[in-house]
């Protein structure tokens, strides 16, 4: 769903290879979903600090944290993720059955919306991967929503929005009042000094189309 970048050695020495690497790929992390593993080598806020600075001068733009301790984080920075595992690859030579014996049609599977009555408060995230997410209430500031489908936030959205992490350019936001720290569908992101004042305070809906993030009164 997301790029991690693992902050493995001493933030000097990791900047310098990072940099000859972003040398040879101009460009490559702009509109992608990137977190930051601190792997716990984060000592202090400062640290924390410096490493998101360093990565924004550079382009990355961070949607999400890990292997940090919370006191370290504040609601200025992007918030403290968890839960994440590591995907393993199962590569098996045992063709014989699987040639004999037809395998049986996958069937896709059936979203599992997520309805959320309730405001959604600073530090909090919502995730459900599996469909759609619907807040009835505000989003706060520093809270993020993270939708496989679509985001229907009925009210405030002044957090981060995240929409189509498993369903890709089908999904959509909506929301009554945008105030967002960011959008995005589909990897495609706007942050807030992106988005057209016009848009602030309104109801809108955001889509994409031709690897762009569109924004639209409603």
């Amino acid at each position: 769903m997301a790029m991690t970048l693992v902050a493995d050695g001493p933030l000097e020495g990791w900047l310098a290879d990072f940099d000859v690497w972003l040398q040879r790929s101009p460009g490559f992390f702009t509109g992608r979903i990137v977190v930051l593993d601190f792997a716990d080598t984060a000592q202090s806020k400062a640290d924390v600090e410096r490493w998101i600075g360093e990565l924004a001068t550079r382009g990355v733009r961070l949607v999400g944290i890990e292997g940090v301790r919370p006191s370290l984080v504040d609601a200025t920075m992007p918030p403290v993720l968890r839960g994440g595992r590591d995907a393993t690859l199962v590569v098996t030579d045992n063709v014989t059955d699987s040639a004999t014996t037809p395998a049986e049609p996958r069937k896709p599977a059936e979203p599992v919306n997520m309805l959320v009555e309730r405001r959604i408060r600073s530090g909090q995230s919502i995730v459900c991967l599996e469909g759609d997410v619907t807040i009835i209430g505000s989003v706060g500031a520093g809270a993020e929503i993270i939708a496989g489908g679509s985001i229907h936030v009925y009210g405030t959205l002044a957090g981060r929005a995240i929409a189509g992490a498993t369903f890709g350019a089908r999904a959509q936001i909506f929301c009554t009042k945008l105030e967002a720290e960011l959008l995005a569908v589909d990897g495609i992101y706007r942050t807030a000094e992106d988005i057209d004042d016009a848009f602030r305070g309104k109801a809108v809906r955001v889509s994409t189309a031709d690897e762009t993030l569109r924004i639209a009164a409603l």
